[in-house]
């Protein structure tokens, strides 16, 4: 026996999170459903609920729709959090992606530490979700499509209602009498996911009635999949990367399967925070960047990320220029010196430098008496020794005294008048790029 929408809906509700509770609540149906619900649940109120719109602006009735879920909230007696977004309205992935994004940066920086943000998905927004990345080519990960939890910013989002068909939440609203919003554009079939919903998923249930459920199932399949692949991945991962998390073995990479790699590829520039990496730049890794020559400085950018080749290392990272060539600044160390492009040089454990110091750029051919020999030395050949990317020596502050002596270059080298000075002292430097 099928239990009705007033026991489904709570019953999808009852494993509730140890964690403070948000709704993400728009106003439509599917939202106002699931706030009404965990409204009415003492145990969400416990655990401080509250609700959260999100105006993207792109409709001339978009303030009207703010005050309406304010008064709805009122009526609940829930605090309501309404932050205002800017929609890219030129974007390449179109308004619905561009909104989407933009909700979605809203939630991962207004997220409390821990926080779960309880969003109304169902069961055919999420055989909408799997036809899209099937018609995108997407692989396992992208099939699984909507997960009922994932992190976001310092909390995590939850979709309760993903077993449920949409028809249930209609049930539930009509049993409960409520009133919502209704965004025009859900209509316009211009859009990718409305065309899927008024015109290709009834077509299909036409001759599966089940097409919904199954396509769900599918995603939740995939879902499956995509967790063992994610257990080898890391595993793969772990044996490629080196000390320092944004470098990995290219000899290491180079023993995988192609598959494989091109996996933990992913999984590490997702790890780094990077923007996602394309399909290119996975083929270019693959046919430029593994097999280069150890000195050849080969590399791939992308949305202001980069991946270089040097020795046997990849390295990632966000793109930073070097510092200008004529950059000069006087430096007492009594207070952080910013540099150029972000980051900065201070000085730890001291108040100050005794005589006055020079920070600037590397202009080339400098050198520097290291501690414990007796002549100076390249300082170009002693960052290579140890190992500095020649991206990282672009951006390498040097500090040197009125004479024009090395005593410094970054906190990667001192000088044995340095080296003396800090250690007498129990201080340190620490240059942040």
């Amino acid at each position: 026996m099928h239990a009705s929408p007033a026991e489904a809906i709570p019953a999808a509700l009852a494993a509730l999170p140890a964690a403070p509770l948000c709704v993400g609540y728009s106003g439509g149906l599917d939202s106002s459903v699931l706030l009404h619900a965990l409204a009415a649940s003492p145990a969400a109120r416990e655990r401080g609920l509250r609700a959260w719109h999100v105006h993207h602006g792109l409709h001339p009735d978009a303030d009207s729709w703010a005050a309406h879920c304010a008064q709805v909230c009122a009526g609940y007696g829930l605090e309501l959090t309404v932050s205002r977004v800017s929609v890219a309205r030129d974007g390449g992935d179109g308004p619905e992606a561009a909104a989407r994004a933009a909700r979605h940066a809203a939630f991962a920086a207004g997220l409390g530490a821990g926080e779960a943000l309880a969003l109304a998905h169902h069961r055919d927004d999420q055989a909408e979700t799997l036809l899209l990345r099937l018609l995108r080519g997407s692989g396992p990960d992208g099939l699984a499509a909507m997960r009922e939890w994932r992190d976001c910013g310092r909390g995590r989002l939850w979709r309760p209602l993903l077993a449920l068909p949409r028809a249930a939440l209609e049930a539930y609203a009509r049993e409960h009498a409520l009133s919502w919003l209704d965004d025009p554009s859900n209509d316009e079939e211009r859009y990718d996911r409305n065309f899927l919903r008024h015109r290709a998923l009834p077509l299909l249930r036409e001759r599966w009635p089940q097409a919904s459920a199954a396509l769900a199932q599918s995603a939740r399949l995939q879902e499956e999949a995509a967790g063992l692949l994610d257990r080898e991945d890391a595993a793969a991962l772990a044996q490629v990367r080196s000390l320092d998390p944004q470098a990995l073995s290219r000899s290491g990479l180079r023993a995988l399967a192609p598959a494989r790699r091109a996996r933990v590829l992913r999984r590490w520039i997702a790890a780094l925070a990077l923007p996602p990496l394309p399909a290119q730049g996975v083929a270019q890794i693959e046919r430029e960047l593994l097999p280069a020559r150890a000195d050849a400085q080969a590399q791939f950018a992308w949305n202001g990320a980069v991946v270089r080749a040097w020795r046997d290392v990849l390295y990632a990272q966000t793109q930073r220029p070097p510092l200008p060539y004529d950059w000069r600044a006087d430096w007492d160390g009594r207070a952080p010196l910013t540099l150029p492009g972000g980051g900065h040089w201070r000085l730890d454990g001291a108040a100050g430098f005794d005589v006055p110091l020079i920070a600037h750029a590397r202009a080339g051919g400098e050198r520097i008496a290291l501690p414990g020999r007796a002549h100076r030395h390249s300082l170009k050949h002693a960052l290579q020794a140890l190992g500095v990317p020649p991206w990282e020596r672009e951006r390498l502050p040097l500090l040197a005294d009125a004479d024009g002596e090395v005593w410094a270059a970054g906190d990667l080298l001192y000088s044995a008048r340095m080296d003396a000075w800090l250690r007498e002292r129990g201080a340190r430097l620490e240059w942040v790029a």
